[in-house]
Formats: C-alpha cells, sequence, structure tokens
C-alpha cells in the first residue's frame, strides 16, 4: 500500500467542502456524499442524519470531546472518520468510510487505528461502534480488530453489530 497520511481536520468546514466544491456544487462526488449515497442505497433509502438515527455532525464530531480525521494518498482524500463523545463518557467511531477505489488494500484498517490513537489522546478509554447488516467486511475489521458485541447502546434502527474495545494506553 502506498503511504496514507491521515490527519485531524476541522471537522465543520471539512464535512461541507468534503461533500461539495468550493463553489457550493456537489462534488464529483465527494466522499461524504458518496457516504450518504452508498448507505442510502445499501440500506433502502435510509437517511443518515434522520431524527431517529444517532447524531453525526460538526457539533458532535469536534472539540472538545470530539475529532475528525481524513486520509490522503497522493493528495487525495481516501478516506475519513470521527470520534464524539458519548454521555457515559465513552466514545463513538462515526462515518468511517474508505472511498471504493481505496478499498481492500488496508486504508480501513489503518484509519479505524488511526481513531483508535487519536481516541486515546482524548483521554478516552473505551470505543465502541456499529454497523450494519448489509457491511460485513465492517463487522469483520471491527471484530479482527478486538471490538467485542454488546447491547444497542446509541439506539440505532439499522445497525446490526454493536461493538466495544476497551483502549490501552
Amino acid at each position: 500500500m502506498d503511504a496514507l497520511c491521515v490527519l485531524p481536520v476541522e471537522v465543520e468546514s471539512w464535512l461541507r467542502n468534503w461533500a461539495f466544491d468550493t463553489c457550493g456544487r456537489p462534488a464529483v462526488p465527494g466522499p461524504v456524499a458518496a457516504m450518504i449515497e452508498e448507505m442510502r442505497e445499501l440500506y433502502g433509502g435510509l437517511d443518515l442524519n434522520a431524527p431517529d438515527m444517532p447524531a453525526a455532525g460538526a457539533a458532535d464530531l469536534g472539540p472538545p470531546g470530539g475529532t475528525f480525521l481524513v486520509g490522503y494518498r497522493d493528495g487525495q482524500a481516501v478516506c475519513g472518520g470521527g470520534i464524539k463523545r458519548l454521555p457515559d463518557g465513552a466514545c463513538e467511531i462515526k462515518r468511517m468510510y474508505v472511498v471504493p477505489a481505496a478499498r481492500g488494500q488496508g486504508v480501513a484498517r489503518v484509519l479505524l487505528r488511526a481513531l483508535e490513537d487519536a481516541a486515546r489522546g482524548l483521554g478516552y478509554r473505551i470505543a465502541r461502534l456499529d454497523t450494519g447488516p448489509r457491511q460485513p467486511h465492517a463487522r469483520g475489521l471491527y471484530e479482527s480488530e478486538g471490538y467485542v458485541a454488546i447491547g444497542n447502546f446509541n439506539s440505532n434502527p439499522v445497525a446490526t453489530f454493536f461493538g466495544e474495545k476497551r483502549l490501552s494506553g
């Protein structure tokens, strides 16, 4: 795999600019827009921003309790994901996405580990995440990285795997 550089970004600006170009037109397609569309297609019209879905906006993924990371390869954004604080003091990994052209190359594993490192840096000792039934590759990754099944911690009506991992120092 070519070098992947994973960096924190200012989340509100990034989420806005990742989906749209500088003129406000939809990018071709931007990774966030692509992720939203892919989830919509996978899950029959799912709206990730619907009121019954767990929140993952700029306020959730930004400081002081969160962060958003973007991975670049050869100057192109190829992956991203965020961390948000949960009410019990654990964190949740949200909006993890790898563009299709970068899949199957270990990018998701690098991103997940970078998100875990960022969570440790923010003082979290427990990370949680979820995924749906039509993403078995994601569940396989999470389980291979030490996430164990737990109950539905975030009331996500679509997810079927809820995982938790203790983050060691």
